[in-house]
């Protein structure tokens, strides 16, 4: 313990004073208020990884610009259309970059975990502008010189480790500031990656219009522009982030006396905690519900346009297989706003049921996600056998919903179970979930729907078995939460222990510092401010994307 002290001490040492953990203790008259909008700023910009699906069809086409055919090479293996600036890339090399990005989040965040705690959010949000923003100017560069590697290293690679430095950077900070409020503070903040897409996709498409010429896709002046943007947004959160005392507590606040024993006030070290069987029944958890979520919204759109077919645009008795180009370019819209709709309930959703589970419960919370969710991906192929749309969009909204929940509540749900210390690390170790969710989910509902096409199985039936499968992984998830339990007390640090790994935690800085007058909430100039510059670009994002689901009523 001795040693692990020093040396944090000696890369304090070489740390300028304005990134170190110190510089960033609040001061008396914080308002901690100011901290979910720096979050925020970092994970609106992060979550545009869902969006990037935006570009692989003007970059399938960046040679053959204005041209009436790609310029394809039909023999082309991945190694050379890494390299290749003859032929047009396929799609399917191009969302390859999603793929790396996800699971470059889960393993960064799991390396880099313990880091972040010792060094503080402010150093780790800065590593994740500096990686997301400049993963897209790499992306710009590969785009440029039409080199497939470049955009796979900085889109996928940097950019992923971005990714994931900047997903965990706010969590134990708005858990320590928030500790009457667990599940709100964390939803703001993971509401805000399920927003990314929902503004970066339509900013991304505006610019993508703009720069078009005859000659040029405008996909590369895109990248360096969102690079641009990504960069400076993510730095004034970083700069945003203050860290609170060591044992700070609101004022007029104490914990509550044995509330629930679910709620521990105790605290796990990270070396310890993935040795723990709760920590796996919580890693099953999270990836059984992530994998059904995730695995709905890779066939969103033609799983929506193959069980109605002509019904979305008023010819009910028209399989999707009997429907011309023109009426398969109308369902197609329909169900694009299909999929506007799913991802503005998953973004809703992360607050609502983050915020729901403060007071619920976090074990109940799932319970809840797992429980309602087998009852309506059960009901759902009813619903399409029925040929009603509005229940079986109402559906997969709550569905999406849930999916989104399961993110934002999974961070208080640790900080029960293992305390606040380490809850950052311990929640990065165990976003290692998500990346396998991430392959499991899409790989699974594609294989089966496969299967049931080579069947000659279609319409409302195509997805029948899928939906039960999906059924199969939330009841797995049903038990696994249901098994969760308090741990034993020799699990929890002792108090020895605890104040040596303070270092990390601003020890030193507390006894400094008063912790009186800090953290009150208050409306305060520099407060609107700071909500109004990520509010502004939420509700365009909303706007965008109810406007875009109306046509799916109309």
């Amino acid at each position: 313990m001795d040693v692990r002290v020093s040396d944090a001490s000696l890369s304090d040492a070489r740390t300028p004073g304005w990134l170190s953990r110190e510089a960033i203790v609040a001061k008396p008259g914080f308002n901690r208020w100011l901290v979910p909008p720096a979050a925020l700023a970092i994970h609106l910009c992060i979550g545009m990884s869902y969006g990037l699906s935006v570009f692989w069809l003007p970059l399938s086409r960046a040679l053959s610009v204005g041209q009436p055919a790609p310029a394809a090479c039909p023999d082309m293996g991945i190694a050379t259309a890494l390299v290749t600036t003859t032929c047009d890339w396929r799609v399917s090399d191009l969302v390859i970059v999603f793929s790396i990005g996800i699971v470059m989040l889960g393993l960064s965040a799991a390396v880099f975990g313990g880091w972040l705690e010792r060094a503080g959010p402010r150093k780790a949000g800065l590593a994740a502008a500096l990686c997301w923003g400049g993963g897209f100017l790499i992306g710009a560069l590969g785009v440029y010189v039409h080199q497939l590697w470049l955009i796979w290293l900085g889109m996928g690679l940097v950019g992923g480790i971005g990714l994931g430095l900047g997903y965990i950077s706010p969590v134990s900070t708005l858990v320590k500031w928030f500790p009457d409020r667990r599940g709100m503070a964390t939803g703001m903040a993971i509401m805000g990656f399920g927003g990314g897409a929902m503004i970066g996709s339509p900013l991304a498409t505006l610019l993508i219009n703009t720069f078009k010429t005859p000659d040029s896709a405008g996909v590369w002046q895109t990248l360096a522009v969102m690079g641009g943007l990504y960069g400076a947004a993510m730095l004034c959160g970083a700069f945003g982030y203050r860290v609170p005392p060591a044992g700070w507590r609101p004022e007029g606040w104490t914990a509550p006396a044995a509330k629930s024993a679910m709620i521990t006030s105790g605290h796990v070290h990270l070396d310890r905690a993935h040795k723990t069987p709760q920590f796996w029944l919580l890693w099953a958890v999270l990836c059984l519900n992530v994998s059904a979520g995730i695995g709905v919204l890779a066939l969103a759109s033609p799983m929506l346009q193959e069980i109605f077919g002509g019904a979305l645009i008023g010819q009910p008795g028209a399989g999707f297989g009997q429907l011309d180009a023109g009426q398969r370019a109308q369902i197609a819209a329909v169900a694009a706003g299909f999929v506007g709709l799913l991802s503005l309930f998953n973004i809703l959703g992360r607050f609502f049921w983050a915020s729901m589970s403060d007071k619920i419960g976090r074990k109940v919370t799932y319970a809840t996600f797992f429980a309602l969710g087998c009852l309506l991906y059960a009901g759902a192929p009813w619903a399409a056998s029925i040929g009603s749309k509005a229940l079986f969009v109402t559906f997969f909204c709550v569905i999406l919903s849930m999916y989104g929940g399961g993110f934002a509540t999974i961070p208080a749900y640790l900080a029960d179970i293992f305390g606040t210390q380490f809850v950052g690390a311990i929640h990065g170790r165990l976003l290692t979930a998500w990346s396998t969710a991430g392959v499991v989910g899409p790989f699974v509902v594609t294989a089966i729907r496969q299967a049931q096409v080579d069947a000659g199985i279609q319409g409302a039936a195509l997805y029948t078995r899928t939906m039960y499968i999906l059924a199969a992984f939330l009841a797995a998830g049903f038990v696994a939460n249901l098994l969760v339990r308090p741990l034993a007390a020799r699990w929890f640090m002792s108090d020895a222990a605890l104040a040596a790994s303070a270092k990390g935690g601003n020890a030193t800085a507390a006894g400094r510092t008063s912790a009186r007058g800090i953290g009150r909430g208050g409306v305060t100039p520099l407060a609107i401010l700071a909500w109004i510059a990520v509010g502004v670009p939420i509700a365009w994002g909303i706007w965008s994307t109810v406007s875009k689901a109306m046509i799916l009523f109309g």
